[in-house]
C-alpha cells in the first residue's frame, strides 16, 4: 500500500489527483495520507504524520505562493525520512494523466532504495544587486548576527537571509555547533587552543586557512571534544 500526500495550491486539481489515484488504485494500491494547499502547510503536516502514515511519495504541485515545490523539496530533503516528490503541475501542457501517474509511482520503490543526497549544494545570497550562488563546501563556518547569518570561507564573508537552526537541520553532516550562535564545518577543523581569559579559561577552534579563532562555549565543549577526539589541542595565553 503506497502512501501518497498531495500538495497543490488549487482545490480542484487536489480532487483530480485524488480521482487519479482511486483509478489506478487496482494496479497499484495506494492510501492519501494527507494534502496541503501551500508549501510550508505541507511541510508542517508531512513532519506531523505518526510513523504508520509517513508518506512513501509526496505529489507536489511546482507553482505555488509563498513556498514553491522547489524549496519544498529542498526542506522535506532534511527530514528524518523524505518522502519522494512527484512534481505535479495543473497546466495544460503538463497535465497528469492516470498512466503517466501510474507510471512514475511504480518507480518510487526503486528511487527509494537508492542512497539520497539531501540537502542544497549551494545557498544564495543577495548583494549590491546580484544572486551570488555560494558552494556550502566552501563554507568553513556559519555565525548568526542580528538578522543575517554569516557564511565564511577562506576569501571572504558572505550574509545570508537564514536562520542558522534551519541550516543546521538541513546541513547537520557538515556543520557541527561550537556555540549558541556558530556552526563550524566538520572537515575546516584543524585543532583546538585553549585560551587563557580567565580562572577557567575557554577552547576555541582553529579552522583551516583562517587566523580567526572561533571561541566554543562551556556548554557545547564535552559535544565538541568527543566529535573531534582525534584532534589534540594547544594552550595559548
Amino acid at each position: 500500500m503506497l502512501r501518497v500526500f498531495i500538495a497543490d495550491d488549487e482545490a480542484p486539481a487536489r480532487l483530480r489527483l485524488r480521482a487519479l489515484l482511486s483509478d489506478i488504485e487496482a494496479e497499484l494500491p495506494n492510501r492519501v495520507v494527507g494534502e496541503a494547499a501551500n508549501g510550508q502547510e505541507a511541510l508542517e503536516r508531512l513532519s506531523a504524520l505518526t510513523a504508520d502514515d509517513q508518506a512513501d511519495v509526496a505529489l507536489v504541485d511546482i507553482r505555488m505562493p509563498g513556498m514553491d515545490g522547489v524549496e519544498l523539496a529542498t526542506r522535506l530533503a532534511a527530514l528524518p525520512r523524505p518522502p519522494i516528490l512527484v512534481f505535479c503541475t495543473a497546466y495544460d501542457q503538463y497535465a497528469v494523466r492516470a498512466n503517466r501517474l501510474l507510471d512514475a509511482l511504480r518507480r518510487v520503490p526503486e528511487r527509494r532504495a537508492r542512497p539520497v543526497e539531501a540537502g542544497r549544494t549551494q545557498l544564495s545570497c543577495s548583494e549590491r544587486g546580484r544572486i551570488l550562488l555560494l558552494p556550502v563546501a566552501d563554507i568553513l563556518y556559519l555565525r548568526a548576527e542580528l538578522k543575517y547569518v554569516t557564511a565564511r570561507t577562506v576569501a571572504r564573508e558572505y550574509l545570508l537571509e537564514e536562520a542558522l537552526a534551519a541550516l543546521e537541520q538541513e546541513f547537520a553532516r557538515r556543520f557541527v555547533r561550537i556555540h549558541r550562535n556558530c556552526l563550524v564545518a566538520r572537515d575546516a577543523v584543524v585543532g583546538f587552543e585553549h585560551v587563557r581569559d580567565g580562572a577557567e579559561g575557554h577552547w576555541a577552534v582553529v579552522l583551516r586557512g583562517l587566523d580567526e579563532r572561533l571561541p566554543v562555549s562551556r556548554r557545547q565543549w564535552a559535544q565538541v571534544r568527543a566529535e573531534f577526539a582525534d584532534i589534540r589541542g594547544t594552550e595559548r595565553g
